[in-house]
């Protein structure tokens, strides 16, 4: 079975094309500055492979979908019922849902929601101290970025012979953190939305909900306009006062002086590092620490700063390991009792799964 998953952005869509169950690759490519996804979808280069199915890595369904299902108007509606808490992740995958079903009338589209990985997470975990009513409507943390936690977890133990307790860092333009004991998720940094958590490249991270209140009351803002601020202007973007928020614009502007840039990556930095400390005392211990996404793999500075401090657990970092390019690699120096990884995710290939597991069971 020859399974399309594509890797929607907001201004970018990637792709791979897999045969299951042997996880071949018989094509991939990335378009930038996708502004229509109808026209994107008919740009994918599929070499002549025939597309027996369509699997998208669908981000919040609520509480019914936090697995993987065929697409049908169930899947459409939560979609749609769940788009203020993810407007634009959910958005997106609404417009390539009937992209595709234009383009592709009859291949069989898979929803793989993002969730479905932090299913193991505790209640105690998982639930906020809000009126019952609210639980009852769907508000409990979710978690996301579940296929790249799920497959860094999976790597982790292949590289290091064994299920370990691990703090996998998924640091780019969206970043979140996962607590893995041997596998299983116990407790990330997202919640019920995508927003909360860390700082994104544009997106808020966590924040006092009365601080939003405040600001709506004082300005007249409407709801739309104050989730518009903290969607595209918070984040990095809103610390550093880069526009956009790309780490990689982030560092050149603090390397060139700027007070703001510089705090920005202080004030991301210290999030991971405590975060890593918290996540510790919810496994009670760490073996393994990872990073990945754009910034986990690639930015050696960003690594070196998450991890400053946190020898009292064991993390030590190795200069020249944490400086190599490319690869998955381990940077962590000789003496350090906690294995410290830069690695290169997947999400692609656990969605296939995902959605093979669906299709041949359905």
């Amino acid at each position: 079975m020859n399974i399309l998953i594509p890797n929607l952005g907001s201004t970018s869509l990637k792709y791979q094309i897999l045969e299951m169950p042997s996880e071949t690759v018989l094509a991939k490519g990335r378009l930038e500055r996708v502004g229509d996804y109808r026209e994107a979808i008919r740009q994918i280069d599929a070499g002549g492979t025939r597309v027996d199915a369509v699997a998208l890595k669908a981000v919040h369904g609520g509480p019914r979908y936090r697995g993987t299902f065929l697409v049908d108007g169930g899947v459409v509606e939560a979609l749609r019922r769940f788009l203020p808490a993810a407007p634009v992740h959910n958005a997106i995958y609404l417009a390539a849902i009937d992209a595709f079903r234009e383009a592709m009338p009859a291949v069989p589209l898979v929803a793989a929601f993002e969730p479905e990985f932090h299913a193991t997470i505790p209640e105690h975990a998982r639930l906020y101290g809000v009126p019952g009513q609210w639980r009852e409507e769907g508000v409990v943390k979710y978690g996301f970025h579940g296929a790249s936690h799920q497959f860094i977890g999976e790597r982790v133990a292949q590289m290091l012979g064994r299920q370990v307790k691990l703090v996998s860092c998924h640091l780019g333009g969206s970043s979140s953190m996962c607590a893995i004991d041997r596998g299983r998720s116990v407790d990330t940094t997202m919640g019920f939305s995508p927003q909360s958590g860390l700082e994104s490249a544009t997106r808020h991270g966590d924040l006092d909900v009365f601080a939003v209140l405040y600001m709506m009351e004082r300005h007249q803002w409407s709801p739309a306009e104050a989730g518009r601020q903290l969607a595209q202007g918070g984040g990095l973007a809103g610390l550093s006062d880069v526009p956009g928020g790309d780490l990689r614009d982030v560092e050149a502007a603090a390397a060139q002086g700027s007070r703001h840039a510089e705090l920005a990556l202080q004030v991301f930095a210290y999030q991971v590092r405590k975060t890593i400390g918290a996540f510790a005392a919810a496994m009670g211990g760490l073996e393994a620490v990872a990073f990945t996404g754009g910034i986990g793999e690639n930015s050696a500075p960003l690594r070196r700063s998450c991890c400053a401090g946190l020898e009292f657990l064991g993390i030590r970092v190795d200069p020249a390991k944490n400086g190599a390019p490319g690869g998955d690699h381990a940077v962590s120096a000789e003496d350090s009792r906690v294995a410290v990884l830069a690695l290169a995710t997947n999400e692609e290939l656990i969605v296939a799964r995902r959605a093979f597991r669906c299709l041949r069971a359905t």
